[in-house]
């Protein structure tokens, strides 16, 4: 009786957990028919196993489904909560199923991570004897986070964030289900409404699904008995104002074109500005981070080459830390793009080079150039003549690089803009020195 009570009271995402894999939504990459995971639930051939990934994909909700199709023994402890005798207690008792029923334990630990190494070096051995079957859920990476024992003796499967498409499915059924969700108070959700939720959870099940159920709990009844969850209704409950921003249409391209040229145009207050818009509107970051390491080759290059560094860093440190905080590291480098110097003389180096091969063809290398390694290289002319740049004062030494058909052709011509009027400078004193060999 309590347990029913407990359910019914229960969070509306919490409610809403499927109970079989039937009933999963999204992650198909892991739990599709012909995937590795499906197929060992279906067998109940579980091994140990870490799911990782952002907060709302589903890992206690397949930890959940592996529970309710197992024949072996199923508990579950959170990292944050349990110490080391609560640990204890679940090895004991593992051990007595084991030797009394022959059965296994699965023993499911939530945010993993939590555990410290002294924690997690404490299971490893009642993991590797088969006391247990361990899975464990971690929003962080498990490379970094989890004892390197235990991921060498665990699958991992990564959770990526569910589409609009999932999230839209789960509200439908978080309004519409009479069973698991609040279809008995009769309420009805817009189309609109949907779109902005599911747009706005950020691949997160559990932010929409809360919206819906402060909405659904919030609301009074119009006129017609029911309750509608407007746009207007949407936007309160999730604390946050629509921004008019179709990532499929033409805004999207409209603002991110703005905060491409305002980098360019080296206007750091506007480009921060759309790029505040973009991920208040729930734009991909990495998309973004994208954006700005081309942006950063396309207009700044070797007029600050530590400006593709930058964009690159952030790149990667989008991808390992993840919203919230990614916003600032975006923030640095759009703005450090914006402020560069300009040159694009990269862009025309490569696209006139790319004519040139076009025009011109198959052009044979200067002989001296040739590899001069493998066998017979010699006896054909291969590098002979090669003049060691090295050997030579300033480490420089003319000789042809073009093919000959080429001499004197120039494709990569710098700017007086930043480092490239001192790559200038250097190339000009290079080449007009008197070179004594």
């Amino acid at each position: 009786m309590r347990n029913t009570t407990k359910e019914k009271e229960a969070p509306l995402a919490a409610r809403l957990r499927p109970s079989t894999l039937e009933e999963v939504v999204g992650q198909s990459h892991i739990i599709g028919k012909d995937k590795l995971l499906y197929r060992a639930i279906k067998a109940d051939k579980i091994s140990s196993i870490i799911f990782y990934g952002p907060p709302g994909t589903g890992k206690t909700t397949l930890a959940r489904v592996i529970a309710n199709t197992t024949s072996s023994e199923f508990t579950q402890i959170n990292a944050t909560a349990a110490g080391k005798k609560d640990m204890e207690d679940v090895i004991n008792k593992a051990k007595d199923t084991l030797a009394m029923y022959a059965k296994r334990t699965i023993l499911f630990i939530d945010e993993i991570h939590r555990f410290n190494k002294g924690q997690q070096d404490y299971l490893l051995p009642f993991v590797e004897d088969g006391t247990i079957i361990l899975i464990g859920a971690t929003t962080e990476n498990p490379y970094f986070e989890v004892n390197g024992a235990l991921i060498s003796r665990s699958v991992i499967f990564e959770l990526k964030p569910l589409s609009n498409d999932d999230i839209k499915e789960l509200i439908r059924r978080a309004v519409y289900d009479k069973e698991k969700g609040m279809g008995s108070f009769d309420a009805e959700i817009d189309d609109d409404a949907v779109e902005f939720l599911a747009e706005l959870s950020g691949g997160d099940a559990r932010h929409a699904l809360n919206a819906v159920e402060l909405g659904v709990m919030t609301t009074d009844r119009s006129g017609d008995g029911k309750i509608h969850i407007t746009l207007e209704v949407a936007e309160e409950c999730i604390q946050k104002r629509r921004v008019l921003y179709d990532k499929n249409g033409d805004n999207h391209y409209d603002t991110i074109s703005a905060f491409i040229k305002s980098m360019r145009g080296s206007d750091p207050d506007a480009a921060v500005y759309y790029l505040a818009k973009m991920l208040y509107a729930g734009e991909d970051p990495a998309f973004v981070a994208r954006r700005i390491m081309i942006c950063a080759s396309e207009d700044v290059g070797n007029a600050d080459p530590m400006a593709i560094t930058v964009a690159v860093s952030a790149s990667l440190a989008v991808e390992r830390v993840g919203m919230p905080e990614a916003q600032i590291i975006l923030s640095q480098a759009a703005t450090y793009v914006a402020c560069a110097p300009k040159s694009n003389a990269a862009v025309n180096a490569i696209s006139s080079a790319t004519d040139e091969v076009v025009r011109s063809g198959n052009l044979p290398i200067p002989p001296h150039l040739q590899d001069a390694h493998y066998k017979g290289a010699q006896k054909l002319g291969r590098g002979t003549g090669y003049k060691y740049a090295h050997d030579y004062p300033d480490h420089y030494v003319e000789q042809q690089y073009l093919p000959y058909e080429l001499t004197g052709k120039t494709f990569y011509e710098p700017s007086w803009n930043g480092y490239e009027a001192k790559i200038r400078e250097h190339m000009k004193k290079l080449k007009n020195r008197d070179v004594k060999e």
